[in-house]
Parts: structure tokens; C-alpha cells; sequence
């Protein structure tokens, strides 16, 4: 079923995602039509800046919502913020936590945070930063203190299996 006629900024963005990706939207006022061509333009950096101004002009928030949750971890982290302030403020909740978090793994597999601060951290992680730090990480004091204090029984097995 289609949607609204969108509006022009987001059909003029639409057409540069097109020339960028060399392929062509059967229906612009189809959500769905929409996502695919948004899904085909998150593996082409050439398409980014594209993607963004279509992001912005995205009237469908969950639909512009997932594609910044697609691209979140794929992006340079100086370019994050930026792509969570193209979303409507009542959409950005899940991404502007998704780049705290990523910002978080990132630290600890840098060393800009120290392991040993883990165990007072943990409480304030998502599950979804909990698991993949149980499944990612090498660091034995993170290790232990998911295996000790992660939130769910998988968390605790995982990071307890991770350990060996």
C-alpha cells in the first residue's frame, strides 16, 4: 500500500540515492520501495551523504529510525551525532543510545577505558552492549564482571564461556 506523495526535498534526495546507486525507485511513496533503496545505499559510502539528506527528509520516523540504527556502526564516530540529529527529536532515543554504547565498545577495545571501571559501568549498558561485549571481548576483568553482574543468564554464560 502506498504511502503520502513525499515531500520534494526528500523525492529530490531520493533521486540523488538513485544516480549514486545507479538503480532506480519503482515508487517513491512506498515506504517499503523507500527502505530498499535506503538498505542498497548503506553499503555505498559514495551514497552517504545522500542517505543523510534523505534521512532528514524521511517523513515515516520508524522507517528513517532504522536506517540510522543500520548505519550507526558503520559510520566514523566523529560522524554519528550528526546522523542522529537528522532524525525527529521523538525518534532519537534508541540511536542516541546505540552511539553512547558504541562509543563505550569502541573506548574499551582502544584502552581509553580501563577494564577495571567495568564493574561500577555495567548496570547503565543495554543488553545488546552486554552480549557483545561478552562475546567480543578478550579482557578478563570485563569478562568476569559480566560473567559476575551481566543483566540476563545468557549475558553471564556467554561472558563466563568467553572466559575459558
Amino acid at each position: 500500500m502506498a504511502d503520502a506523495e513525499p515531500p520534494a526535498e526528500l523525492r529530490a534526495a531520493l533521486r540523488q540515492l538513485e544516480e549514486h546507486l545507479g538503480r532506480s525507485l519503482s515508487d517513491a511513496s512506498d515506504g517499503h520501495a523507500r527502505w530498499e533503496l535506503y538498505r542498497a545505499a548503506l553499503g555505498a559510502e559514495t551514497a552517504r551523504p545522500a542517505l543523510l539528506a534523505a534521512v532528514a527528509a524521511e517523513p515515516d520516523g520508524a522507517l528513517a529510525s532504522g536506517v540510522v540504527g543500520e548505519a550507526l556502526e558503520g559510520l566514523p564516530r566523529t560522524e554519528r551525532d550528526a546522523w542522529v540529529q537528522a532524525l525527529a527529536p521523538e525518534v532519537r532515543g534508541f540511536s542516541e543510545r546505540r552511539v553512547r554504547e558504541l562509543g563505550v565498545l569502541e573506548d574499551l577495545r582502544s584502552g581509553a577505558l580501563a577494564a577495571a571501571g567495568v564493574p561500577e559501568l555495567i548496570d547503565a549498558w543495554s543488553d545488546w552492549l552486554q552480549l557483545r561485549l561478552a562475546t567480543e571481548s578478550d579482557d578478563a576483568t570485563v569478562l568476569r564482571a559480566l560473567a559476575a553482574s551481566g543483566r540476563t543468564k545468557r549475558i553471564r554464560r556467554t561472558a563466563g564461556e568467553s572466559l575459558g
